[in-house]
């Protein structure tokens, strides 16, 4: 199916997928029958939870817990559907799906807690949802959903008007509708993954992720400033959260009109700032991947920093965003990224491979080598440092030396 080509949002979901999403418009009765089939789907979600929570309490230590998989949960969905009408009147497609979600949420749990990760690392179990907290969110399968004359057509006779702005590309397997903090709906399309290989340029490069520039790499042309936006729409967010702080309801009253629409407001504050975060990432990934064939990246954890002095600047850095546009846009495009572990990279001399003693403080932003005496900024050298680790030939590299030696400790 062919759409015209615009501004659409499209991201990764896995190897050989991409998710397109757009946004939905919803008439009157087409919003009745999605609120009355997410009351549905939230249901099925809480049951299962219910279901997990009596299968794990159940039995002695010594005995073994009954099995809580999907066979069973599917058991109970049949079950209800067959004794509950109102169940019944809904997609079977959806409610199923939400079983499967459900599955897979309880599975990575089991995984990570059988793993033995720290708890600040797990997957959490999943959570009963509430009605007036948790947003609508449901999931078709091919079988549940049509495409015609560029409407959608879910299953239960829910008709939704698509804005198209770029092209599928493909036949989708799946579409997820839900709707945002504003309240805006949209249509998440998962379809296959073309690839859209670029030209060789025989260029590597070399990336290390900061607060003060969100990238610096060996290529001066390529480093990726922190543009700062949400401090820039800090102003427009205090003015609305101290309208919500004035016309704050009691406990136990409903919220006024005037505090639900400056919640919304802020929400769209929110929004804006990170739609702005994701296209700036977007673009320069789009830069690295179209001038270089191999690039060695920082693999880089940003969530200890939301415990320093730099949480906020760090936030609204958006690493996180940088890092996930440059590794989509190298599977799309076909490109090596090599991920280098982290450990030591500031300390370490890209020209001689000699170590520092000490690591530098955050305030120090020259790196000088004991060893050689090299001299750089700092995050110029540990960007050549994920080219040496990385083993690439640094004659391609923008800015890198020529050869390559092991890391050895400076005396």
């Amino acid at each position: 199916m062919t759409m015209p080509r615009g501004a659409g949002e499209r991201t990764g979901v896995g190897h050989g997928h991409a998710r397109y999403s757009f946004r939905v418009r919803v008439s009157s009765t087409a919003l009745e029958g999605l609120l009355k089939e997410w009351a549905r789907c939230r249901w099925v979600w809480n049951e299962c939870v219910a279901t997990s929570r009596t299968a794990h309490t159940s039995g002695t230590s010594s005995e073994r817990r009954p099995a809580c998989g999907p066979a069973l949960l599917d058991k109970m969905l049949t079950e209800a559907r067959a004794r509950l009408e109102w169940l019944r009147a809904g997609s079977s497609v959806a409610q199923q799906q939400v079983v499967r979600d459900f599955a897979k949420a309880r599975a990575k749990a089991l995984k990570d807690r059988g793993d033995g990760l720290p708890a600040h690392r797990r997957a959490g179990f999943p959570r009963f949802k509430k009605k007036d907290t948790s947003r609508p969110s449901m999931n078709y399968t091919r079988r549940g959903f049509r495409l015609k004359n560029g409407r959608l057509h879910l299953a239960g006779g829910i008709t939704l008007t698509v804005v198209w702005s770029r092209e599928l590309g493909a036949e989708p397997s799946s579409v997820r509708i839900h709707q945002d903090s504003v309240g805006d709906w949209y249509a998440s399309f998962v379809v296959p993954g073309r690839a859209e290989p670029l030209p060789k340029t025989g260029r590597t490069l070399g990336v290390d992720w900061g607060v003060r520039d969100i990238a610096t790499t060996t290529s001066d042309a390529h480093d990726l400033p922190h543009p700062e936006h949400g401090r820039a729409a800090r102003k427009e967010i205090g003015r609305y959260q101290r309208m919500m702080a004035r016309r704050k309801p009691a406990e136990g009253q409903a919220a006024s009109r005037g505090y639900r629409e400056a919640k919304r407001q802020v929400a769209k504050v929110y929004r804006k700032v990170a739609r702005r975060r994701q296209d700036g990432a977007r673009k320069w990934a789009k830069s690295v991947m179209r001038d270089h064939d191999v690039i060695a990246v920082e693999d880089f954890r940003p969530r200890f920093l939301a415990r320093s002095s730099l949480a906020r600047k760090a936030a609204d850095a958006a690493i996180g965003a940088a890092r996930t546009a440059l590794l989509d846009m190298a599977r799309k495009h076909g490109r090596d990224v090599r991920l280098i572990p982290p450990v030591h990279t500031t300390m370490d001399c890209a020209e001689c491979g000699a170590r520092a003693k000490r690591p530098l403080a955050l305030s120090e932003r020259i790196y000088t080598c004991t060893a050689c005496g090299a001299t750089s900024p700092r995050d110029k050298n540990s960007a050549r440092v994920m080219l040496v680790r990385a083993g690439l030939v640094p004659v391609g590299a923008d800015g890198a030396r020529p050869g390559g030696t092991r890391f050895r400790r400076a005396t």
